[in-house]
Parts: structure tokens; sequence; C-alpha cells
């Protein structure tokens, strides 16, 4: 039996956490869907460019239950105490040189948790093998990053070592080319971090496609599975860091 896929809601989530720089009319637009948004605090700690990105600073193990960085895990605490959502504080005090910014950052699709296991968090690494979640190693550290969950069993990545492992997991993966995606700081962004699941149907997306060179075949990918893309922006493109979904 597959195990349930907590970046993807089996039903329609009510809250999301998000990058704590996005545009008002984003906030706006979500809660006018009847979705909280919680938008992150910075972590001081790491890079700028990903410092409210909340891949990088947390991690949900299950529909209800997130692993959180030492760093921002008070600040969490106090957003969602009266959620529901249970909070674990991870072990590993993230800091600014790769890889010691990479501790919760799992790619996770049809029962696997996908990382470079040398460097993920203890607790979490625990909690994933509790849930009993297979786990792979691959030399990206970026996995979540690098890793836009479509369905159960399908992704896309630009990551070429990530696509052939998964593929040799029996994951449909669809490679497309690095690059044309905004992250301030770094040369490019990373697709996985475009993309937020609200349900087992419906994915939202910061922004169009329309100057990546893979367009359609992306578009087309999700059209296979079904998927209806909610649009939070016309702009280009950019990598937010995954767009959490969760319900309470």
């Amino acid at each position: 039996m597959t195990k349930e896929n907590p970046f993807i809601p089996y039903r329609k989530g009510n809250l999301v956490i998000i990058d704590g720089r996005v545009n008002e009319n984003i906030v706006n637009f979500l809660e006018r869907m009847g979705i909280m948004a919680i938008k992150t605090i910075k972590c001081e700690e790491v890079h700028e460019s990903i410092s409210y990105h909340p891949d990088i600073v947390m991690h949900p193990i299950n529909y209800n239950t997130l692993i959180v960085a030492p760093n921002v895990f008070k600040y969490y605490e106090e957003k969602l105490s009266r959620t529901g959502i249970h909070l674990i504080k991870g072990e590993k005090i993230l800091s600014k040189d790769y890889p010691e910014d990479i501790a919760y950052n799992v790619g996770r699709v049809y029962g696997y948790g996908v990382h470079n296991l040398k460097y993920t968090d203890e607790k979490l690494l625990f909690y994933l093998k509790k849930e009993g979640i297979d786990l792979i190693h691959v030399n990206q550290g970026y996995t979540k990053c690098s890793m836009a969950i479509v369905d159960e069993t399908a992704i896309i990545t630009s990551d070429y070592p990530m696509y052939k492992k998964m593929m040799d997991y029996g994951i449909d993966t669809l490679l497309i080319k690095p690059g044309y995606i905004d992250l301030e700081g770094f040369n490019y962004g990373f697709i996985g971090g475009c993309f937020g699941n609200l349900s087992n149907k419906d994915i939202f997306i910061s922004g169009k496609l329309s100057k990546h060179p893979d367009e359609e075949r992306i578009y087309s990918f999700f059209k296979k599975y079904k998927k209806n893309l909610i649009f939070l922006s016309d702009e280009k493109i950019i990598d937010i860091g995954t767009i959490i979904s969760l319900y309470c």
C-alpha cells in the first residue's frame, strides 16, 4: 500500500505556509479562497535568498505534524498553537554554508523520503522511519527544492542524477532544463520551490512558465495527471521554497 504523502493533502488544505516575502495580493487571494496563510519568518542563519523558504526550515512528517528547525521553532509554535497541528523541534540548527542548510529539505514521493542522507536531521530521520518511509540517498542536498511533486508517483526535476534514481524506483519523472526560474542571489531557482499541492487535484504555482523552454512539456505533464493549476501571479515563475498546505 502506498504511504500517504503529506505534500499531497488527501482533502483540500485550509492553511498554507508560504514565503513571508510574497506580495500581499497573494495572501489576499488565498484568504478569499478560505485558506489561512501563515507567512514565514526569516531564518537569519541561512543564505538571504532562501531565508524565508518553508522547505528549508520545516518538513511535514504527516498531514498534521511538522518538524521545524530550532532556529525558528518558537515563531511557528506561537503561530500554529491553536490549529491542532503538532510541532516537533528538530535537532539540527541551520547555518549559512551548504550543507549546513539542507537538514530538513527532504523530498517525498510514493512512500519514499529522498535526500542526501549524510546531512538529514537525525530527529527527522527517526520520525520518517517511524512513519514507515523508505529512505533513498541522492547526492543532491536541496532535494525538496529540486522536486515538484505532481502525483503520488510523478515528479518534475531538472536534476539529472535525481531523474535517473527516481526512474529506477518506478517514479514517472519529467526531466526539464535547469534555470529559467528566478531566485535572487543564485543563478537560478528550483522547480520544486515554485509549486505546492492544495489537494490531490489542485496545485499552486508561483507564476507563469511563459519564459521556460519546457513550458508545454510541463503543462502536458500536469494535464496527464489531471491536475488543476492555481496561478498565484501573472509574473514569471519564482522559487518561493514550496507552498506547504495543511488542514486544521
